[in-house]
């Protein structure tokens, strides 16, 4: 029983390995690129901007989440390493899978995984939005079987009466 129970629970909760990341972490991160900023090399600014970023895309917060997602594309423009891309657009693919956008995660890991065909971490986020529009279509087909028998049920409820 317990069993079942824990797997209704993953079903219903996404089942997602991607850490979060709280206020404070995304704070000191912030404090971290305001210092880079005033005395540190481009690299180092560079490398705390990632950091910032990274912490906003994994953030319980919406708008943080918007805000990584809004640092990250405007930050590609420049970025001529493909490693680098591949890390920023990894991030993004983030971003969106918090905020639900699936179909622009997935591009974004499907363009990762050009660069990286065997990356994990890629992988392993494919699968969870794959395993998130099945479960959602699940989901979908419930509630309108739910609603198709409702109405069929006030249908003949209505005929029952009529006689």
């Amino acid at each position: 029983m317990s069993h079942l129970f824990q797997s209704l629970t993953s079903f219903f909760s996404g089942g997602d390995q991607l850490p979060w990341c709280s206020r404070d972490v995304i704070a000191g991160c912030e404090k971290e690129v305001t210092e880079a900023a005033n005395d540190s090399s481009d690299e180092a600014k560079n490398e705390s901007i990632m950091r910032l970023s990274w912490a906003l895309v994994h953030s319980r917060q919406s708008e943080d989440v918007q805000r990584g997602i809004a640092m990250l594309e405007a930050s590609i423009a420049n970025t001529s390493s493909p490693l680098k891309k591949r890390e920023k657009q990894y991030l993004m693919a983030v971003g969106y899978y918090r905020s639900g956008d699936f179909a622009r995660s997935r591009q974004l890991l499907e363009q990762c995984l050009e660069i990286a065909p065997d990356w994990r971490q890629a992988l392993s986020l494919k699968k969870a939005i794959e395993d998130r529009i099945t479960k959602d279509g699940v989901i979908g087909i419930g509630i309108t079987a739910a609603a198709v028998g409702l109405i069929a049920g006030g249908i003949a409820a209505a005929l029952v009466r009529k006689k």
